[in-house]
């Protein structure tokens, strides 16, 4: 076991491990740690605690101090600094007609290093900016490209249901999200039903994921041949929360065939519904080799 505390460095970013070097911190208190990037300005999220050794990554760094009044100053200079140093970056861009759109940009807290955060559509060959920037700032410059789901958590905003976004919001990291999370909650796969203004599936799908895995787990699906006590029959549809089954049964074959909803442990599945199209491959019950292909964004 080891004794760490928890500290970030943005409102809803990642919360990494620090060496306290045997000081009781408490939660909220404003630290100066050394990080792998130079000398950072942090919040503590996590008080004093032991792990498992497994779970941190070895050498620790350290705790430098606890922040002062003096640190808090310097760090706000910094906050304005860093607004200067992205309008300066905005006009380089332009000058030397570079395809990319600049996001952010961070100091340390130290001046040891400014990082520019961008998005760009490929490759962009920005080594002439970057001696620009190095003349200007006198100072390490690191250009850092990043992904649609990292813009939106930096830029914010309001997604469909009228909150501000989850990402900007309390999500300190992203979680993987996939097609068949939708298909399991019976949601509409329409892209733009289902994607978050990144253009990625929504990260709310995977909340209740396990939930309908467990409700799924024995209910059938659309098109398979059920047998029930008023007789056999097609599944026309299922209603996952209320775990019930609408399908078309009748007795016999000559029988017309019934409409009627039962619940899921009144149901019996004979056989799985085949379906093969470009996104999914269902198969027979019996073959368990053959899973859903999930489309990971």
């Amino acid at each position: 076991m080891v004794e760490v505390i928890g500290v970030r460095f943005k409102k809803v970013g990642k919360i990494y491990y620090f060496d306290p070097c045997g000081v009781c911190v408490e939660r909220g208190t404003k630290v100066i740690v050394e990080t792998a990037r130079g000398v950072e300005y942090g919040t503590v999220e996590i008080g004093n605690r032991f792990v498992e050794d497994e779970g941190v990554i070895q050498p620790l760094k350290k705790v430098i101090r606890a922040a002062t009044e003096e640190d808090a100053f310097i760090n706000l200079e910094n906050k304005e600094k860093e607004k200067e140093a992205f309008g300066i970056c905005i006009e380089k861009i332009k000058k030397h007609g570079l395809g990319m759109k600049l996001i952010d940009v961070e100091l340390t807290f130290d001046l040891n290093k400014i990082i520019f955060y961008f998005t760009a559509d490929g490759r962009v060959d920005f080594r002439e900016l970057v001696k620009e920037l190095a003349s200007i700032f006198r100072t390490r410059i690191e250009l850092r490209q990043i992904g649609v789901r990292d813009e939106a958590k930096i830029l914010n905003g309001i997604g469909v249901c009228g909150r501000t976004l989850c990402c900007a919001t309390f999500l300190g990291d992203f979680t993987p999200v996939s097609i068949k999370m939708a298909k399991d909650q019976n949601l509409s796969l329409n892209p733009t039903k289902i994607s978050g203004i990144c253009g990625r599936l929504m990260c709310c799908l995977k909340y209740e994921e396990d939930t309908y895995e467990a409700l799924n787990k024995n209910l059938p699906g659309e098109g398979d041949i059920i047998h029930t006590n008023a007789g056999d029959g097609e599944v026309l549809s299922v209603n996952i929360l209320r775990q019930t089954v609408k399908a078309a049964v009748r007795k016999t074959p000559q029988d017309t065939p019934t409409v009627a909803v039962f619940a899921v442990d009144e149901v019996e599945i004979i056989s799985k519904r085949i379906i093969k199209d470009d996104k999914y491959d269902e198969v027979c019950q019996d073959d368990k080799d053959n899973e859903l292909k999930d489309i990971l964004d």
